[in-house]
């Protein structure tokens, strides 16, 4: 497609596109400073929200157009869960894994180190104290994880230990003054806490769950369908972002980007502690992966029957512990439905027709000086 067209192309509304501050959002805040929204024809409007329960209620009051979103989201929304349902879809996988379970400095001085050991220390105190961990949203890749690891020792939450949801720029305060005593979060949120002192991290989704789907690009469907040109240049955009954001030797640049106050607003180091670094999964010295988001890599991007699977199959293990009802029981949305694979089909090609070089990168090496 020509820069010419997609110039005529262009909307008088701009998109307002939706973000949280944690470290996966990187894609969004490259293509944004990079200028890969306007080399696709579109003006977007970049909006940092204050947690997803943010996010998700703009999308379904049309108060955001489009979202980086847990991939669990969208599901959610469709069923109802927490919010009135909303028919919305993903047409694109933003990321990867990217999360860490940190906990207290006390409870590793205590000597915590894993769910058997954290079993141990909850019937030591049983009656005098209740744990209590953070995730980022309820039914969120953060609980899942969480849930899982502490299945490990057959820890059973809402018994024997409390799960709240915490938004994730306020996981680091929450566990230094004490009011929680772990969390499951994405970067940099897990990374300031070992910094500072406060936290240790005792595991990461590469080792619970490696590759799962985490972020989407969440839209409602009334927006895929009325403005469909303009959200396949969105993905085409984010696609040609996705790639710069998992070479290696992109990562110092985009965590001096994403240390800026207006994005994540955290040490640059802890930022980087979130990107890729090193080599794959099935190579030597995979571990430098660790909790690390993949933007590209591994089909990342592809919104795939397994990646839908995968959250279905999570989400409705824990529907059927009687844990969460949706607001309107009798409707039965399609979920296989939620991620469209059609949608992104065509904007994959609309990236071919544009063809950035093999990096991923483009004609438009960004500075430093970040836009106002």
């Amino acid at each position: 497609m020509s820069r010419v067209r997609l110039q005529v192309l262009r909307r008088r509304d701009p998109i307002r596109l939706g973000f949280l501050a944690v470290s996966d959002c990187a894609p969004l805040v490259y293509a944004y400073e990079a200028g890969l929204f306007e080399k696709y024809g579109l003006e977007v409007q970049l909006q940092r929200e204050n947690s997803w329960a943010n996010i998700r209620d703009k999308v379904i009051q049309g108060e955001l157009d489009a979202a980086h979103a847990p991939a669990t989201l969208p599901f959610l929304a469709n069923l109802g869960i927490e919010s009135d349902p909303c028919a919305c879809v993903s047409g694109l996988v933003l990321s990867l894994q990217g999360n860490a379970i940190t906990i207290s400095r006390r409870l590793w001085d205590e000597g915590v180190r894993d769910p058997t050991s954290l079993r141990q220390k909850i019937y030591e105190n049983w009656g005098k104290r209740t744990f209590t961990f953070g995730v980022v949203f309820s039914l969120s890749s953060q609980e899942i994880l969480l849930r899982r690891w502490l299945a490990g020792a057959a820890i059973v939450p809402e018994v024997e230990i409390r799960i709240v949801a915490v938004p994730p720029a306020q996981m680091f305060p929450t566990l230094k003054l004490g009011y929680i005593d772990g969390y499951c979060v994405g970067e940099p949120w897990a990374s300031v806490a070992v910094q500072a002192g406060i936290g240790m991290c005792v595991a990461t989704s590469a080792e619970l769950a490696p590759l799962h789907p985490e972020r989407v690009l969440m839209v409602r469907q009334s927006f895929a369908l009325g403005r469909a040109e303009e959200h396949e240049r969105l993905i085409a955009a984010l696609l040609e972002s996705c790639a710069f954001c998992d070479q290696p030797r992109n990562r110092l640049l985009l965590g001096e980007m994403l240390a800026h106050p207006q994005y994540v607003n955290a040490p640059a180091e802890c930022v980087c502690a979130g990107l890729v670094c090193g080599p794959g999964l099935n190579e030597p010295g995979a571990d430098n992966l660790r909790g690390r988001s993949i933007f590209h890599g591994y089909n990342a991007n592809e919104p795939s029957d397994d990646k839908a699977l995968w959250i279905m199959e999570q989400l409705y293990e824990l529907f059927q512990q009687g844990l969460f009802r949706a607001k309107s029981p009798g409707r039965t949305p399609v979920l296989k439905n939620v991620f469209r694979k059609d949608i992104f089909a065509r904007a994959k090609a609309l990236l071919d027709e544009a063809r950035p070089d093999e990096n991923g990168a483009h004609n438009h090496e960004p500075s430093l000086t970040i836009k106002s």
